[in-house]
């Protein structure tokens, strides 16, 4: 078929966040759709940062990735894990600066933007308004800091990803920190629980970590973050439109990361177009996965305090690259039965049975 003789498919995407920004960057890759933004907001939401380990389908970041890891750690009350990887870096980004760059690219690409959808019938619809998150589901929730020191403490080629040395009475909780110089940083309080903690115990476990860990006592705070990452696979928000990002199965339940998978999504949006066809939008997880993560979540729910065992023994049982792939949903069966193998027995056999009792009585 000769380009004069394509169709060209008017396809409408419903909010401007990352994935269908994310997608309109790409829009001169599409011979044979045209996209309409549609989001009726005006202002950006409060900027934060965005990690991920760089993977094949992560080159459009190339430019705007703020800091990359080699070596990242993952800390206990008994021990330190390190690992280190060049093919797969962990990575960080801004928000903003990613929906900049995109919304900018996608108006070069003559993306249309509107506020309201279009009462002509659309070919497609691609909804990423975030769908509805059921009381009582597990969560990611997260406050911290980006701060600058009058002295240098922070190693800046090491990412730590979990330090679990902080209170555990709420939920499974950590900090993470990431060093982009050796006197800046982000420090995050982060929990997995069912319910949001108040402000000052994610500001006091911050000014502990500091204080007691890192022995700093003297820093200024540049800006703050945060927010809340159901750890679930939701029902889609409409099932007559088509959904993308977190409303398209995006977020992977056991982590709450998102960026990666939804330019994952995009990629192979891209990759399976076909002239005059809705466009296929994938989840891009394994059906396996998805299983896997619910047993994950389903013992960190009942035994929170298992955490630091169990992710210290994951890592402990991979290298960097695996450690990477497995957490950007590229791990091999061998990749896997190190992860299962290093986990406690007796909690993931009960939750399994548990999983599959309430599929019975369903």
């Amino acid at each position: 078929m000769s380009d004069d003789s394509l169709v060209i498919s008017e396809v409408s995407l419903l909010g401007a966040g990352c994935a269908t920004l994310s997608l309109g960057a790409r829009a001169n890759e599409f011979k044979a759709h045209n996209f309409t933004i549609v989001d009726s907001r005006k202002h950006l939401p409060k900027d934060h940062v965005w990690g991920f380990w760089f993977m094949p389908w992560l080159a459009k970041t190339d430019k705007v990735i703020r800091k990359r890891w080699s070596n990242w750690q993952i800390i206990s009350q008994e021990k330190c894990i390190r690992h280190s990887s060049e093919l797969h870096p962990y990575c960080a980004l801004n928000r903003n600066e990613w929906i900049d760059t995109c919304s900018k690219q996608a108006k070069k690409n003559e993306v249309k933007f509107t506020q309201t959808l279009s009462s002509k019938k659309q070919f497609q619809v691609i909804d990423s308004r975030p769908p509805p998150i059921p009381k009582g589901t597990m969560l990611q929730h997260f406050s911290g800091f980006e701060i600058e020191t009058t002295v240098d403490i922070f190693d800046d080629k090491t990412a730590t990803l979990m330090d679990f040395r902080c209170d555990q009475s709420l939920g499974m909780h950590f900090i993470y920190c990431l060093p982009f110089s050796k006197r800046h940083a982000l420090v995050e309080s982060t929990l997995f629980s069912p319910t949001i903690a108040p402000q000052e115990f994610y500001e006091k476990a911050i000014k502990n970590y500091l204080n007691d860990i890192m022995k700093l006592d003297d820093f200024s705070i540049i800006r703050s973050e945060a927010g809340a990452i159901p750890l679930a696979v939701l029902k889609q928000r409409d099932i007559s439109f088509t959904g993308i990002g977190g409303n398209g199965g995006a977020i992977r339940p056991s982590s709450g990361y998102a960026f990666s998978f939804i330019q994952k999504q995009v990629e192979q949006i891209v990759n399976m177009q076909v002239p005059n066809q809705p466009l296929k939008v994938e989840v891009p997880h394994s059906q396996f996965e998805i299983s896997m993560d619910k047993i994950f979540l389903s013992v960190i729910r009942k035994n929170p305090l298992l955490a630091p065992l169990i992710f210290t023994n994951m890592a402990q049982s991979l290298n960097g690259d695996n450690f990477a792939c497995f957490l950007s949903g590229q791990a091999n069966l061998k990749i896997w039965c190190k992860v299962v193998l290093s986990m406690p027995k007796i909690p993931f056999i009960l939750a399994l049975f548990g999983i599959i009792f309430k599929r019975i009585l369903k």
